[in-house]
């Protein structure tokens, strides 16, 4: 049997990787787009501008976070399972919700963090540099391309995919809890929590029923 513990960890160091691969392109402003998704959720909802290729090994293996640096500056979605399966690259998301003022890699970020509410989209802007992250069709974290400590990037890349309060606490987000938007500066780098709403709203009561 699978301890859920090394699931989480698994999934949790799935989306430390995303987020360092996503601050390498805003450093260069370019943009892209990351969805992580059940396999089953999200098949059906995408469709890949190029023939695809085949990988081995997933996000975690070594040397693919190069690969998957490249591939995440083609037209489209690169498309992850939460353990890290790259699922397809340069896709166009067929699930779209229009977010005023913003274009198209927006819409998808929303549309299918909206229709899938356990899947996280990760969008890099290529014109103002900042790092996006997308649940439940909101945006619920915002970064610039300054690099974070490991350990920091670990708790808040563990609270995305475990939505525990003491992880984001811990590494100096607090505020978030408050249920307003918090713009603050952790290792350097200038984070905007924007969860006002659900994410952080629906863990905080569970964390006090507890």
């Amino acid at each position: 049997m699978v301890d859920k513990k090394e699931i989480q960890d698994v999934r949790s160091e799935v989306m430390a990787v995303i987020l360092n691969i996503s601050k390498s392109l805003a450093k260069d402003k370019l943009g892209a787009l990351f969805v992580i998704a059940d396999r089953g959720r999200i098949t059906g909802n995408y469709r890949p501008h190029y023939p695809q290729l085949q990988f081995t090994g997933n996000i975690l293996s070594k040397g693919m976070d190069s690969v998957v640096e490249k591939l995440a500056t083609l037209d489209g979605a690169v498309i992850f399972t939460p353990d890290g399966v790259l699922l397809a690259y340069g896709s166009r998301i067929l699930k779209s919700e229009t977010l005023l003022g913003y274009g198209t890699k927006h819409a998808a970020a929303k549309g299918i963090t909206s229709f899938d509410k356990s899947a996280t989209a990760v969008l890099v802007s290529e014109e103002s540099g900042w790092i996006k992250v997308f649940q439940k069709g909101e945006i619920v974290l915002e970064t610039d391309s300054v690099d974070i400590e490991p350990s920091t990037l670990e708790k808040i890349s563990s609270f995305l995919t475990n939505k525990d309060m003491a992880l984001l606490a811990s590494a100096g987000i607090a505020a978030a809890a408050g249920f307003a938007p918090a713009v603050l500066i952790v290792g350097g780098a200038y984070m905007v929590v924007k969860t006002a709403g659900e994410v952080i709203s629906s863990t905080f009561k569970k964390e006090k029923n507890r």
